[in-house]
C-alpha cells in the first residue's frame, strides 16, 4: 500500500468533519490504523466502481408453458407462469440473497465459492429500487 494515499486513523478522527467532506466532495481515501486499512468512498463513486458487476441470465421456456430464468453469476433459478413473473421472482430472490449475505457477512464471505459474490452483492444493495436491480440483469434465450 502506497503510504502517500493513506490517512492516519488518528488524523482522520481528529478532523472527522474535514475528512468526510474531502471524501464526499473530492476523492476516496484510505485510513490506516496500525496494520489495518479501511477504504472510504462516497456512494456515487462506489456505484461507479461496481457498475461493471452486472448479471446475465438464461431464459428457458418449459414444456408446461412456464418460464425458468437462471442467473449465471450467482446460483439463483426461478420459475413463473411467464417471463415477467419469473424475472420479478429472480429480482426478489437476488435482493433477498444480497440482504442475507450482508446480514450474515462472516458466514457468506468466508465460503470460498461465495467470496467472489461480494461486488455483485454490493451493487445490488446500492440500487434504489426493485427496478434498479432488474436493470442489472441482461436476459438471453437459453437452450432446453
Amino acid at each position: 500500500m502506497n503510504e502517500m494515499f493513506t490517512v492516519n486513523a488518528t488524523d482522520a478522527r481528529n478532523k472527522w468533519s474535514d475528512f468526510i467532506n474531502s471524501v464526499i466532495r473530492e476523492k476516496p481515501k484510505i485510513i490506516k490504523r496500525t496494520k489495518d486499512y479501511i477504504f472510504v468512498s462516497n456512494l456515487e463513486m462506489a456505484k461507479e466502481m461496481l457498475k461493471i458487476y452486472t448479471f446475465t441470465a438464461n431464459i428457458f421456456k418449459e414444456e408446461d408453458g412456464s418460464v425458468t430464468i437462471s442467473l449465471n453469476e450467482i446460483d439463483i433459478v426461478t420459475n413463473g407462469k411467464d417471463e415477467e413473473e419469473a424475472l420479478n421472482r429472480l429480482v426478489n430472490d437476488l435482493i433477498e440473497y444480497a440482504e442475507d449475505f450482508y446480514n450474515d457477512f462472516q458466514y457468506w464471505y468466508s465460503a470460498p465459492n461465495r467470496k467472489k459474490h461480494l461486488p455483485y452483492i454490493l451493487n445490488v444493495l446500492l440500487q434504489d429500487s426493485h427496478e434498479g436491480v432488474k436493470k442489472l440483469i441482461k436476459c438471453q434465450r437459453g437452450e432446453n
